[in-house]
């Protein structure tokens, strides 16, 4: 069965899948003149700002920014920091590199992908459901049904049973190496929590997310801010290191260029997960005036989750020497200065960083069990909020469908128990390959039916440049989009109303 699911995640994971992310990513980024880097202000005001008027939401209603925590809660997780780590044992330095390449190129595709979950949304239960099933459905040719199916069976597959695996794993063996508590009952208690969690609806998932991630994100980077302070003249000299191995210019890692750009790529999309598909279904349920608003935002939180932390766990592991260089055999290539003799290939990952922070700081197993237990838990969140809305997608709102809901997510608690007691190098394998099959289905259909979300950029630009961006008028058709959008007709509608009372109650 292992050797199985190992060539399963060989094929899905071939060196085609690597090209098709950068090669989907530089064609987006073309596409929108670059925006995501031109437009970083924008984003900035539209994370901070308001765009919904408090007595114009419902209760159950999610703003922009709750909306982009539930992504970056899923983003973010031991993609961040047992991920980075594997990326550098396994394809050196310069992967990092190309994590960074595939990132800003990736902001790109994330804009394409959470303005088509904005723009073909759905209101469900008080709040807006969508993601590639919904897009795929509604506008990729004319509507293919069939297509937005088999995004949502996969995403069903690789959020529910494949890829809470990972998260689960790690956290259970950090807190193990950290307490020595032992990994099932690390299972029980995570399961415990979830389950009061995602039982208590989508507005308890927004907010718990938007209370944990900045805290989360934030007081990560302080920690490793401290360590690059207190090795401050290391940093240059890490950073250059970095670059020349992701180009073959450093003598160790010369022969591993291919391999560095595949698992640069490979952990970048792990990590920041742009084009896999998760994005637009946080992207979706935000209340927003215009669907390029939420694109913008979650082109912006790539950038919190790669050039951030990626980047302060890579620079961590780095100057402080934590890590060792192995061949796909599991043979030892390279050995920094400050790798420990516990290193292997089966144990790369969390020990990495775990034995930065130790080099930096102190404390580095507890600092990283942590940061892993609220990095991985919300992250598993987000993959609970995916899956559930390709359930709803495929089953509707019937009686029976509730039923079938709640089995799923029964099971998805399940799945999440049975990660923290199976090896590390199943669960991740299980992981890429639900990302991977994510990845394949959702780029693709991007790829076809990009143009909406230009339209919308497009749309937005003209607006900023009168001063209209904030208004809700938002018309689909009017800016060359065909299909039936009652929801936005229903939106200007809403506005229209609240504006011709407030008009009648100044004059009465």
């Amino acid at each position: 069965m292992e050797n199985f699911i190992n060539q399963l995640n060989g094929i899905i994971w071939s060196p085609l899948l690597v090209y098709l992310c950068l090669g989907a990513g530089l064609f987006f980024t073309l596409k929108i003149k670059v925006s995501q880097i031109s437009m970083v202000k924008e984003m900035l005001r539209l994370l901070f700002g308001k765009d919904v008027k408090p007595g114009e939401r419902s209760k159950d209603s999610i703003s922009g920014f709750e909306a982009m925590c539930m992504s970056v809660s899923g983003r973010v997780g031991t993609g961040n920091i047992a991920g980075v780590a594997t990326a550098i044992s396994l394809g050196g330095p310069g992967s990092i590199f190309w994590l960074w390449v595939i990132s800003v190129l990736g902001a790109a595709s994330s804009y394409v992908e959470s303005t088509l979950g904005q723009l073909y949304k759905e209101e469900f239960e008080g709040t807006y459901r969508g993601g590639p099933a919904y897009y795929f459905k509604k506008g990729l040719l004319g509507g293919k049904a069939w297509y937005g199916n088999l995004f949502a069976i996969v995403t069903v597959t690789g959020m529910s049973l494949l890829m809470p695996s990972v998260q689960s794993n790690v956290i259970a063996s950090s807190m193990h190496t950290a307490t020595g508590l032992p990994k099932w009952i690390t299972g029980a208690i995570i399961v415990a929590v979830l389950a009061v969690i995602v039982f208590g609806g989508a507005k308890r998932i927004a907010k718990f997310a938007s209370i944990v991630v900045p805290f989360m994100a934030i007081a990560y980077i302080i920690i490793a801010v401290i360590v690059l302070i207190l090795n401050a003249s290391d940093i240059i000299p890490s950073l250059s290191l970095i670059v020349r191995s992701a180009f073959g210019q450093e003598q160790a890692f010369a022969g591993i260029v291919g391999t560095a750009v595949m698992w640069g790529v490979k952990r970048g999309i792990y990590s920041n997960e742009a084009g896999q598909g998760t994005g637009p279904a946080s992207a979706a349920a935000a209340d927003t005036s215009h669907p390029a608003k939420q694109g913008l935002i979650q082109a912006f939180s790539i950038y919190i989750d790669s050039i951030f932390v990626c980047t302060a766990t890579a620079l961590m592991i780095i100057i402080t020497g934590a890590y060792k260089v192995f061949a796909p055999s599991g043979k030892e290539i390279y050995s920094a200065f400050g790798a420990s003799t516990d290193m292997t290939a089966s144990t790369i990952g969390p020990l990495n960083t775990t034995i930065a922070l130790d080099a930096g700081i102190g404390y580095g197993a507890y600092i990283v069990a942590i940061a892993i237990m609220f990095f991985a838990f919300t992250t598993i969140l987000a993959y609970f909020w995916n899956g559930d809305s390709a359930a709803i997608y495929l089953l509707g709102n019937s009686s029976s469908s509730k039923n079938i809901r709640k089995v799923l997510t029964i099971i998805f608690l399940t799945f999440t128990f049975i990660g923290t007691i199976i090896t590390g190098g199943m669960a991740w394998t299980l992981g890429d390959i639900g990302v991977g099959m994510m990845a394949w289905v959702n780029i693709v259909g991007i790829l076809i039916m990009h143009k909406p979300a230009i339209l919308c950029l497009k749309d937005y630009k003209a607006r900023m440049k009168k001063g209209t961006q904030d208004n809700w008028d938002f018309n689909p058709n009017e800016i060359g989009i065909e299909g039936d959008f009652k929801l936005w007709d229903g939106i200007r509608a809403e506005e229209r109303s609240q504006e011709q009372a407030d008009v009648e109650l100044k004059t009465s």
